[in-house]
This record gives C-alpha cells, sequence and structure tokens, in this order.
C-alpha cells in the first residue's frame, strides 16, 4: 500500500512518516493488489492535540477512519484499529458485493470471531414526505426535531439533499447527482 502523508499546521517527520507506513501495512493483508491501493494519511492539529484521517479509496468501497489523540502515535494506532474493525464488522457485506462486483478483499486473511460479525438487522422502517425547501429551512426542521440529519428537496433543483449535524458542531450537506 502506497501511503501519502501529509500535515496541516504541524511538519511531517520522518519518524512519523515512517511508523505510519510500518501501521498501516497491516492492512496490505486484508486487500487484493494492495501496492496498487493509496493510503492518505492527513494529520493536524486541533486543540492540542493530534487528528489522524486515514482515507483508502478502493474501487467500489472507501475506507475512512479518524481519530484525535495528545500523541500523533497513539492516534495512527487507534486509526488502524478503526479500520480493521470496519473490515472485519462487514466482512460479510463485503463478500455479498463482491460476489457481483470485482474482488477487492482477501478474505482468506481473515480469522473467523464470531463475536465480531453480529448480524444487524433493520429494525424500523418509516416513511417521510420530502419537501422542498432551502437548507436553512432544513436546518431549522432538523434541530426542532432534535435529530442528527434530515431530508429534503432542493427548492431550487428538486434533487434529494441531506442535511447533518457535524461532530464539530457544524452542518453538512449530500447532494445527489
Amino acid at each position: 500500500m502506497k501511503v501519502t502523508i501529509r500535515g496541516e499546521k504541524t511538519k511531517i517527520t520522518q519518524a512519523m512518516s515512517d511508523y505510519a507506513n510500518n501501521k498501516l501495512a497491516k492492512l496490505d493483508k486484508y486487500v487484493d493488489n494492495s501496492d496498487n491501493v493509496n493510503a492518505n494519511v492527513l494529520v493536524k492539529i486541533r486543540n492540542h492535540q493530534d487528528k489522524v484521517e486515514v482515507t483508502i479509496p478502493l474501487k467500489t468501497f472507501i475506507l475512512r477512519a479518524e481519530e484525535s489523540q495528545d500523541d500523533f502515535y497513539a492516534a495512527i494506532d487507534v486509526v488502524v484499529e478503526k479500520l480493521e474493525r470496519q473490515i472485519r464488522k462487514n466482512k460479510t457485506r463485503l463478500q455479498t458485493q463482491q460476489l457481483r462486483d470485482k474482488k477487492e478483499f482477501a478474505f482468506e486473511n481473515f480469522e473467523d470471531d464470531d463475536n465480531e460479525e453480529e448480524k444487524e438487522v433493520i429494525v424500523k422502517r418509516k416513511k417521510v414526505e420530502v419537501k422542498p425547501m432551502s437548507e436553512e429551512e432544513a436546518i431549522l426542521q432538523m434541530e426542532l426535531l432534535g435529530h442528527q440529519f434530515y431530508l429534503f428537496k432542493e427548492a431550487d433543483t428538486n434533487a434529494p439533499t441531506v442535511v447533518y449535524k457535524r461532530k464539530d458542531g457544524n452542518y453538512g450537506v449530500i447532494e445527489s447527482e
């Protein structure tokens, strides 16, 4: 796996780069043709903590995790654990998806961990009326309902759009193409 590491408001040392490369190399065993895969690592300093974001774009999936810790090395450790957990947790879904698509993961390298593969089921289904409105109106509706996200139709384009509350307290918008 090729690792691209960059820092925002921080200088990346050779030791940091080597550590990130060694830790992310643990994921090579889960990905087929790992030599053709790029892992993007972004290191930021936020409130006296190192925030590490790792994004691994694959052909049909994007693996992504982020973590903030007092120490860069601790943050990398936790991010790699999160990525491994994501792959293990979604192993069954990934295998089913890959029956229809190209194979991207080397499933023979997974240990069978029955505790990790808990059956997730949909416990509630809800139909909502999606009304045309502006983003500001959608944010207000979301806040009034006390939800973390809100589905609406963009007033100008009539396209389905989702507004959501981010961890940092700001808002994000997901638009359809």
